[in-house]
């Protein structure tokens, strides 16, 4: 991807630019506050006074001295143990600009609203704000404001950033939520696979990935994807094990039973309790029952608006409402202290998304109850995505003659008529979602159905689309293979994940269900 400079731009006056932004910046990075810039301090004073802790937890100080070297890193650690903060100082001590690749808006506002009450020159610039608004940011941008920045993958489309940020010395490149750059992870996003191109446009600065789930094929895969040898960059990996979290597998049948359990783990409990569905219509199934019940929640959905759900957001997180049920649109930046119950009421999709989503229990350390209340007709519904979610080559065929013989239909007639010539039956079908995007990842097409202008741009992929058809496929079936085993198990659920992240455990955890039963019939020999 070649940046587009802006017009009567020479490449002098970008040297010139660069040179004079960089300078710019290390002066203020030893010379005071000006510009927002902090005067010289050590990590730990840092850490002591604009994050309000004594002293780092686990590797945190190990990881920021090694970027702070000039080198890569990625970083695997629970959700909640302070990734974030791994990168943050380190911008606040570097003298060019930290720019964060970040998959959700939601995410990105929180995590600047808590920067800028900390006084930090932080902003994000994505599709949430006013077009004013955001050439506001752009402009400050260029001018040289800002030491962290928060943008999706999806913002490099954009020329007129493209060009401001090739204007900028960036000093640290941050991937968060880095198992969407796999294309095996369980977030695959297209432009996530382009982070490589990203790197070479912003001078390949130091880079730090950070996830709290990847197994060790993700983990090759990441790495991968960043365009770096294995040698250049270092894992450090803090582990997946949450000691507070209490998981509990439950084998019911049918609506009935669900509801009780749902209804007995949270009536009468301290905290707050979400309730994970895999489809909206089964989500607005159970919400009527709870309100025959009389129990007050609230529901989260894709469904919904966006203003609707950022209030369902706000209200759940401020305490307005302690219950809510949502499929997993609910998910990353969700950082609530007191979530003492997450109930999946339907089967997740994959190990990676079960732990992700259990994750967000229990954040302040006390004890929280995970509970997977397993139905086998669930399954047939991830079974549904699996094969929803990966088109056959004969699919890829028709869209592309689609696309070639009369783009001016298909960019008129949008999704809805190219279901309709596809001849699809059911609206959880992705398909077409999953099939653009390779085109799109392959430079097959440009364009988008959104802006009418997609377009055929290049050949069918015909070595690449058959390998990674069959791969895709395979890799989402194994991870619901496994993720059957964790249910079927009677050995220690926690071991279980460990070997699946590949993570060593030793002996049984003492904290899910099948080691407590382990343990009450020793005592009662």
């Amino acid at each position: 991807m070649k940046p587009l400079l802006p017009n009567n731009t020479t490449i002098i006056d970008i040297c010139y630019i660069r040179v004079k932004n960089y300078t710019k910046n290390l002066f203020h990075s030893f010379a005071g506050h000006k510009d927002g810039r902090l005067p010289p301090m050590t990590s730990v004073q840092i850490l002591q006074k604009y994050f309000g802790h004594r002293s780092f937890r686990g590797r945190q100080q190990e990881i920021i001295d090694h970027l702070l070297a000039g080198n890569h890193a990625l970083v695997l650690m629970p959700t909640g143990m302070g990734k974030s903060v791994c990168y943050q100082i380190p911008a606040l001590m570097l003298p060019g600009l930290t720019l964060v690749i970040s998959p959700l808006i939601a995410l990105m506002k929180d995590q600047v609203d808590r920067l800028r009450a900390k006084n930090i020159d932080a902003a994000f610039i994505n599709s949430s704000l006013s077009r004013a608004e955001r050439e506001k940011r752009l402009r400050a941008l260029g001018d040289g404001a800002y030491q962290l920045l928060y943008v999706t993958p999806e913002r490099f489309r954009q020329p007129e950033f493209a060009a401001l940020i090739d204007r900028r010395p960036v000093s640290l490149l941050a991937i968060d939520e880095a198992h969407c750059i796999s294309q095996w992870g369980h977030d695959f996003r297209p432009d996530y696979t382009r982070i490589r191109e990203f790197r070479q446009l912003l001078g390949s600065p130091r880079t730090i990935a950070l996830t709290a789930t990847a197994t060790p094929e993700v983990q090759q895969d990441i790495i991968t994807q960043l365009g770096l040898q294995p040698a250049a960059i270092k894992i450090f990996h803090e582990g997946i094990n949450r000691p507070n979290l209490q998981l509990c597998v439950k084998d019911l049948h049918g609506d009935g039973s669900k509801l009780a359990a749902i209804c007995s783990q949270y009536q009468g409990q301290p905290g707050s309790t979400i309730v994970y569905f895999s489809l909206i219509k089964t989500l607005e199934r159970f919400s009527s029952l709870l309100e025959h019940r009389g129990l007050a929640h609230c529901r989260y959905h894709g469904g919904l608006d966006k203003e609707e759900r950022r209030r369902i957001q706000n209200l759940f997180m401020s305490g307005g409402a302690r219950l809510i049920l949502a499929t997993n649109a609910f998910g990353m930046g969700i950082d609530k202290a007191d979530i003492r119950h997450v109930i999946h009421a339907e089967v997740p999709g994959s190990m990676e998304a079960y732990y992700q989503e259990i994750g967000r229990a229990g954040r302040d350390g006390d004890p929280a109850d995970c509970t997977l209340l397993y139905d086998e007709q669930d399954l047939l519904i991830q079974m549904d995505f699996i094969k929803w979610n990966n088109p056959d080559a004969d699919f890829y065929h028709r869209l592309y003659q689609l696309l070639a013989d009369d783009p001016e239909a298909v960019n008129s007639g949008g999704v809805e008529w190219l279901k309709e010539r596809l001849l699809f039956k059911n609206r959880f079908d992705f398909r077409l979602e999953t099939a653009l995007s390779l085109f799109d990842r392959y430079g097959t097409t440009e364009g988008s159905l959104e802006d009418h202008d997609l377009r055929i741009a290049g050949p069918f992929p015909e070595e690449r689309c058959p390998k990674k058809i069959a791969a895709k496929l395979l890799a989402e079936q194994k991870r619901l293979h496994f993720l059957v085993g964790y249910i079927k198990t009677d050995g220690c659920r926690k071991a279980l994940i460990h070997d699946y992240f590949g993570m060593d455990h030793a002996g049984r955890c003492g904290a899910c269900d099948n080691c407590r039963r382990s343990r009450q019939a020793v005592a009662q020999k």
